[in-house]
């Protein structure tokens, strides 16, 4: 069977990251998706080389996660098969909206980003023109409901309220599946 391939591009700034001590972040993912990546360190390209559309896809998701600002051991949690990866773009905003958006997400001293992670148990970055999260399926899916809520306007009352009540609702659900 031949090696199929991807290509991604991560800001240069983060390929130190991706690469890791002694090349021991880089060498983790390859033997976790079984692929092979190559890493142009001056460009910020990433090669991926691999049998399986799966694992190639598994490694693109942690590289792109680890590009978007995540830690290294959170983007590796991509590798569990119930945790995904999502990115919420401000390409299409100016500049001064994308700073004041940012801003909302993140909070004073990170209040705010962190009420979130903590009411839908994901991890939130905010880097560049993004807003990414990881976690699980149905946490992700809150999560990035929550920040398009304060990407559209919503006050941060009303987007905890909502999430405090999808938490009930969920923790409500879980009760009653786990009685049947």
């Amino acid at each position: 069977m031949n090696d199929l391939h991807f290509e991604l591009k991560i800001p240069k700034e983060r390929v130190a990251v991706l690469i890791g001590q002694k090349g021991a972040t880089k060498k983790e993912v390859e033997t976790a998706t079984h692929t092979q990546i190559e890493v142009d360190s001056k460009e910020g390209d990433i090669f991926i080389k691999g049998k399986d559309g799966l694992d190639i896809f598994t490694a693109k998701e942690v590289c792109t996660a680890v590009g978007r600002g995540f830690n290294p051991e959170i983007a590796l949690l991509l590798l569990k098969v119930d945790y995904c990866f999502e990115m919420v773009n401000l390409l299409d905003k100016s500049k001064e909206s994308q700073k004041r958006v940012k801003g909302r997400v993140i909070g004073a001293e990170g209040r705010t980003r962190r009420h979130i992670e903590e009411l839908t148990e994901t991890y939130i970055s905010v880097f560049g023109k993004t807003i990414s999260i990881i976690g699980t399926i149905e946490s992700v899916q809150l999560a990035h409901k929550a920040v398009e809520m304060l990407v559209e306007g919503s006050t941060h009352s009303s987007v905890y309220k909502w999430l405090e009540k999808k938490k009930r609702e969920m923790k409500r659900r879980s009760i009653v599946e786990w009685k049947r």
